[in-house]
């Protein structure tokens, strides 16, 4: 399978949002901690509060060995031309250490997210220099054959075992392959079901990622107007104990994942999901898999 040249990823790392709102003090205590439980890496996403580049370089600027990967930078929300600059500037400045992942994002009406990102990877390609690695956010088969063709591999989010199977047979043995997948530590399924749904609603209500989880078999009664069946969510977010989620993570590598970037759930307000980093740290680093 593939592995991203002189990158430290390893098989296990953070995908988290929760930088999102965090102050810029406690985001450097944290990422700091992370680098010394072990993680190789993180992945953040872009949303409407922090920009992507930005983001990661302060990640970057704050750790000394940590590989930090936009999972992803927006096509939407900069000029290609300041995507491959900034890029650039972070590959310099942190040799090895950050991968730039983009995607179609939220999108724009009346476009299509194949054509979209294509067009967006041929201006990236114009420039003279040498162009950074880079992943591409890919889910259905023509999107898979585009991150193989013209990038490092490709970022899942919120898919199944199968689906990583169903990715790794498209891509090949050679393309990197990096799938998040969600966990809650609750072992009561009403109370872990609750959670999962208020976290997966909005994924459920969109179409791409509606088409996507029907191209996997679910049907529409599992999506059942965005509340999601108890199979469907129960597939999209593992909870329970923590032998439990890391065994069913592990099903992700089985299927040809090179790496699955670990999003905890669950954390209210004022409060951090830290102490489920460290469980996981303990039970995934130290054996050999990170």
């Amino acid at each position: 399978m593939g592995m991203i040249e002189n990158t430290r990823l390893g098989r296990y790392g953070i995908w988290t949002f929760d930088f999102e709102d965090q102050p810029a003090g406690l985001i450097r205590d944290s990422v700091r901690e992370l680098e010394e439980l072990g993680w190789p890496a993180i992945w953040i996403p872009e949303s409407e509060r922090r920009e992507a580049l930005t983001h990661a370089g302060f990640l970057l600027a704050a750790t000394e060995r940590l590989t930090v990967v936009n999972g992803i930078a927006q096509i939407w929300a900069r000029e290609p031309q300041w995507t491959h600059h900034g890029a650039r500037l972070l590959a310099e400045a942190y040799p090895d250490r950050h991968l730039l992942g983009l995607g179609y994002g939220g999108g724009r009406p009346g476009t299509r997210p194949l054509r979209a990102v294509t067009d967006y990877l041929d201006a990236l390609d114009a420039f003279p220099e040498t162009p950074v690695r880079r992943l591409l956010a890919a889910y259905g088969p023509k999107m898979l054959e585009l991150a193989r063709d013209r990038s490092a591999g490709a970022h899942t989010y919120h898919v199944t075992p199968e689906h990583t199977a169903q990715a790794r047979e498209i891509l090949g043995d050679g393309p990197f392959l990096g799938v998040e997948h969600a966990v809650l530590f609750e072992t009561d399924a009403v109370k872990a079901r609750e959670i999962a749904r208020a976290h997966l609603h909005i994924y459920l209500t969109t179409e791409y990622n509606v088409a996507k989880f029907l191209r996997l078999g679910y049907t529409e009664a599992d999506i059942d107007g965005g509340r999601g069946s108890d199979r469907l969510v129960d597939d999209l977010v593992f909870w329970g104990d923590l032998g439990t989620i890391t065994e069913r993570l592990s099903a992700h590598l089985d299927a040809g994942a090179d790496h699955v970037g670990i999003q905890v759930l669950g954390a209210g307000p004022n409060t951090s999901v830290m102490p489920h980093w460290r469980r996981l740290a303990e039970a995934l680093l130290p054996a050999g898999v990170a």
